[in-house]
This record gives structure tokens, sequence and C-alpha cells, in this order.
């Protein structure tokens, strides 16, 4: 058509499918179908629905927009920069997947201030989107009056791999159970992904299974050119108050190609020159590369006064709320600061060796517990395994539909949902603190989602028990074996694996204080004494002198979680024979690397080359601490199926063996 036809609404649309084209076509890598054939709908929503404020990203009741299908990233680049945001200006554009860019590959929201989540591996962002659905709705039943401070949708844009993967069909079955009502999912229905026609492998009724699942359930026929339908859909989800909305959007990859569109071509790679050209004249588009007609930029960019008013209105709302609310109005915004109670860490248990024996996942229930007298931003659940996990927050109530003030989660067996909504409960902003729990073993099952914690900077408490074979008679499917190793490899993750009480409360405290990185506890399920030489202030620094003798040491028994006591003991006994031994708890590897050069020596000097280390566990990654000399009492096969001590004892985890391997290593 010629450009001089194009009415307003759609200079507008073309100009967010050819600054999509244009960007990927200058990185030669990308994209650029979803952008083309979304941006309809895209248009739609932030025109005319999403709330935000472009100058102001981080305002505490905007609209969540979350693009799940994150590979076709230029479509919110685009809207962004469009919008007015200062984060993604033309020149971000131009830089579409470089070096140090603001605009990667995939969303990112620690590079790029306005998105809110990680996306990229598909499923992930719906996941999160019920993450950030679930702390819109406990905060509204926590803080709304007759005055309302909370009051935001959640908006998704997904995709048929996102409907494909099985991590979306854990937390939208888990949303529609719940009723999240201001969770709205836009499913863009184009039928392609990278094999090709999804009809080689994709042919359920998405409709019918999200209405199983307890969602309102709407279908735009033509998502290319009906602006109006889409407009209606989204105005009757936002009616329907009570179940989450899927509104299924059929549109046409690589809308506007003459060649490419409605195939896999236009999926996953530039256009190329000749069908970029081609596009343009398809759809009348006389302008240059990165250029955006005036009049569509001067209508987007009236979304900048709206959300400053927008903001503003909400602002006099606060006003009033403090005036006549100050006490809750005063822990509103802590927890929007991200700041702490005054002395939070006081509830925190201290033990002696007097104390009774317990697991260290008996030592997180109390701890947790304790935390949640003073810490209202505590919330999480456990996937199904409440009283194996130890997780119930005692008094604080399900979190259920319509008793969203409540602060335990029931995930149900659903652990990479759980992963993945603790995650956008983490980075809604609001302060809040999400556990989610399980077996160690059935971290497997999550890691993609323990992954992303730590990549988009997700304060996530991954709390994990029965973490060795001493968890027993369930074997080798449930025993942990090489976990621990991986978990450790996973960059910005805290791994601990607290040996008692105190470094149980050490690796909470850590965690609580992590609101940029997560952490994951390992916990054990058989009972283990309290050490004299443990404390909270040793965890700190991930690896810490439980016990000594005098002098320079003849070895050093290093050992973490259940083992460790194993250890102490076993120098007990090497001591009595004259041996001087130093035993170091190392519960947190990645903590005692951030330490200084002269405390790390402090404690495992280099010139003791004589050390034993003792996990029940692979040896995988332990040579780093054990040097030419060291050894270690490890697992390098699966477990089995007997009682716990059995297991142990058989693996070599006694006193005598590590007493006999010491004095062997000494020679």
């Amino acid at each position: 058509m010629p450009v001089a036809t194009q009415s307003l609404e759609e200079l507008c649309i073309n100009s967010i499918r050819f600054l999509a084209i244009d960007a990927v076509e200058k990185a030669k890598s990308g994209h650029p179908g979803l952008p083309m054939g979304a941006a309809p709908m895209a248009f739609v929503l932030w025109d005319k629905f999403l709330r935000y404020n472009p100058k102001n990203p981080y305002w505490f009741n905007r609209d969540r927009f979350v693009l799940s299908a994150g590979h076709g990233s230029m479509l919110q680049y685009a809207l962004m920069y469009l919008a007015g945001f200062d984060s993604v200006t033309l020149d971000d554009i131009k830089l579409f997947r470089q070096w140090e860019s603001k605009t990667p590959g995939h969303p990112e929201n620690f590079m790029t201030p306005g998105v809110e989540v990680t996306t990229g591996p598909l499923g992930q962002g719906i996941c999160n989107g019920v993450g950030l659905a679930i702390a819109e709705a406990h905060l509204a039943a926590k803080f709304n009056k007759d005055i309302t401070l909370v009051d935001h949708y959640t908006y998704v844009i997904l995709g048929d791999g996102c409907n494909m993967e099985g991590v979306s069909g854990e937390a939208c079955s888990l949303a529609g159970h719940l009723g999240l009502g201001k969770l709205i999912a836009l499913y863009d229905d184009n039928h392609i992904s990278i094999d090709g026609s999804t009809d080689i492998s994709f042919t359920e009724d998405v409709g019918k299974r999200f209405e199983a699942y307890g969602w309102h359930v709407q279908h735009v026929t033509d998502g290319n050119t009906d602006l109006e339908a889409i407009a209606k859909a989204i105005e009757a989800a936002k009616a329907v108050t009570d179940k989450p909305s899927l509104i299924k959007v059929t549109t046409i990859i690589g809308y506007g190609s003459p060649h490419k569109a409605n195939s896999a071509d236009a999926h996953g790679a530039a256009l190329g020159p000749d069908e970029v050209k081609a596009t343009r004249e398809n759809l009348g588009w006389t302008y240059e590369p990165f250029v955006v007609p005036e009049d569509a930029l001067n209508h987007f960019r009236k979304a900048v006064e709206r959300g400053a008013s927008a903001e503003a209105e909400w602002s006099k709302n606060l006003a009033a709320y403090k005036a006549k609310y100050p006490q809750e109005a005063a822990e509103f915004e802590r927890l929007l600061s991200n700041k702490l109670p005054e002395g939070w860490e006081k509830a925190l248990p201290v033990y002696t060796p007097a104390d009774k024996a317990l697991a260290t996942r008996k030592h997180s229930e109390i701890t947790l517990n304790a935390l949640a007298q003073v810490l209202p931003e505590l919330i999480g659940g456990s996937a199904d395994l409440t009283h194996s996990n130890y997780t119930l927050l005692k008094g604080f109530g399900d979190f259920q539909k319509g008793q969203y003030q409540y602060r335990n989660l029931r995930f149900g067996v659903r652990e990479h949902g759980m992963g993945a909504i603790c995650n956008g409960i983490a980075l809604h902003g609001s302060g809040l603190i999400p556990y989610g729990a399980t077996f160690l073993v059935f971290t497997d099952y999550m890691r993609a989602a323990i992954r992303l914690s730590a990549l988009s900077q997700a304060g996530s408490i991954w709390v994990m028990t029965h973490d060795s074979i001493a968890l027993g008679e369930d074997g080798p499917t449930h025993q942990p074996i090489e976990t621990i190793p991986s978990l450790r490899a996973i960059p910005n993750l805290l791994v601990f694996r607290p040996a008692d009480g105190n470094e149980t409360s050490g690796a909470y405290k850590v965690a609580i204080e992590s609101r940029k990185r997560p952490s994951l506890l390992a916990l054990s399920r058989q009972n283990l004494p309290n050490l004299p030489g443990s404390s909270i202030e040793g965890v700190a620094k991930g690896g810490y002198i439980i016990s000594d003798s005098e002098g320079t040491p003849d070895i050093i028994l290093i050992g973490t979680g259940g083992e460790l006591y194993l250890a102490d003991e076993a120098a007990t006994k090497l001591r009595a024979e004259g041996k001087k031994v130093r035993v170091v708890s190392l519960v947190c590897w990645e903590l005692f690397e951030e330490q200084d050069a002269a405390y790390r020596e402090s404690v495992l000097p280099k010139a003791i080359t004589k050390r034993l280390a003792v996990e029940a566990g692979s040896s995988f990654g332990w040579s780093y601490y054990l040097g030419t000399e060291g050894e270690m009492i490890s697992i390098e096969r699966f477990g089995v199926s007997a009682p716990g001590n059995v297991a142990l004892e058989k693996f070599g985890y006694t006193v005598d063996n590590i007493v006999a391997r010491a004095k062997k290593l000494l020679g």
C-alpha cells in the first residue's frame, strides 16, 4: 500500500515491525518473525491498556509486561524506544545483540531497565508472570483498604514454544487453581516453530487445555488486522476477575514478508537484503532503516505524559494512605525499599552442643518460623513435600483463591513451575522474599529456574532437604550424588551445606540479606549434633576453622553438612594419638572464594598439603581445595536402597574410616 494511505495505527504497527526488521538485519542475527506478527496485539496492549511510566520504569504500581517468547526481544525493545524509555535509545536498537548492549538477544532484566524478568528459555516468562500476579494479589490483600495502593495487571505475550514447554503447564495449572484474575496472557498463535509448521508436533487444542486449568479463554481469529477484536478481548479479560485469562491471537509470523511470512524462515534469522526490500514495498514502507515517522513517534510518546499522570495520581493515593494508615504505610514503604526490619537477625536461633541433635531440615523449619514472625515479606512453600521439607509457616495460613493475604504457597508436584514462580515473586519489585522447597535431587527438575534465578539476580531461596545417601531407603533415584557439584558450578548461586543449627541460621542470614542473588540450602534428613565451634558468623565467610590444635597442623580435615561432625570426632581421636589436626567447615564455597587472600590462607594454608575432605557426594570440584597431596572420601557411583546409617557406613562415612584415611595420608 502507498505510505500516504496508512492510518496512524498502521504507521505505529509498522514502526514496530521495521525497527525489528532493521535491527535484526544490521545484527545479521535474531528473530524478526514474531515482532512482525505480534506487532498489532502489542501495539493495542501498550497503547490502550498497559499502565506504565517510561521515565520511571520502576514505579511500583505499573502493570507488568512479560515477553515470554523472549526470542522476539526486538518487539519489546521497539516498544520501549517508541514509548520513550531512556533505557532503550535508537542507538541501542542499532546495537541489537552486540557486546554489552542494552538490547541483548533475549530480554534481560539486569541489563535493561523496564524489562521485568529475564526470558529466553521458553515457558519461563509465563511462569514468572504467575509469580508476579501472586505478588500483586498478596500485597493487594495485605495493604488495600478504602484507599487502594496495589492494583496492577500482569500481561504476558507467549508463543507456541512456551505452550509446548511443560513448565508453562505446571505454573498455569496453579494459576487457574488460584484464580489470579489480574494475569492476562496473549498467545501468539502463529503455528510456526524452528522445525517448521507446528502441525508436525503440536496439534492439541490449547484453549481447551487452559479452560481445563480454570482460565478464561478467548480467540481472536485475525490478529493481523482486527485491532478492535484484540481490544475487546483484553477488555473482556479484565472484566473476569476470578480467573486468569488466555487470549489466543492467531497471527502470521513474519507478516508482510512476501516470501518468508508463515514459514520457519521468518523465525530465527534475518530476512536478508532482498526480502527486506520486498517487505518494505509490500507494506508501503518508504522510510530508511531505523527511521520512524514523526506522527507515529509522537503518538507513542504520549505514553510519557500518561505515565507521569498515572504515577502522580498513585502518589496522591499513597500520601492519603500514609495519613490515614501510618503504620501500614511504613511497612509498605519499607518493603518497596528492600530494607529489612531493624534487628531482624536477632530472631535467628543460636545453639550450643548441649542442645538436642536435630536434622538441619528441622533447624530450617525452626529458623523459617522464627523469621516469619519478624519478616512479613517471607512467603513460600514446597512442591508437595511440606511435611518432609518442614517448610510450613505455622499460623500464617494458605495462599488460596480469595485468601491472598496468607503466606504458605502450595505448589503441588510442580518443582520447575515452583522455581519460575518464585523468581517472578522475587523480581516483582515489592521486597517479597520467596522460598521454594523440595528434595535436593529434584533440583534436576527445576535446574533451568535455579540457573535463571542466578542469572537474573533474583534473590529466591531454595530449601533443599534429603541432601545425601543418608536419606536412606528411597534409594538411588532419590539420593543426590553429583547434584551439589553441579549446583556449585552455577555462577551467582550461593550453595550452602550447613552442618548444624548455627550453620543453618547462618545460611538463612546470608540468604535473607542477599537480594541480588539466590541461595540454596542443602539440608539433612538425619539428626546432627550441634558443634562447639560452629557459628553464624563463620558461615558468612563460607569457610572457617571449627576446631584446631596448637601449632602448625599436620593435616586439615575439611567437611560439609552431615559429614562435618564425623570429621570433628575423627580429629579428636587423631589428637589423642599426638597428631595436630585442624577441622574446617567449607559450608559455602562461593562465599569462601569472596574472602581476601589473607583470610583464605589463614584457614587453608598452602603449606599444609595433607588434606582430607569428607562429603557424601561426588569429588568433582574438590581437587581445587585438596591440592596435589589431598584426598577425599567421596561417592563416585549412584547410591543404594538401605537405611541411611547403613548407607553411610558402607560408603565409608564413619569416624574410624576417616581416622584410618588420615593416618594413611600422613604416612
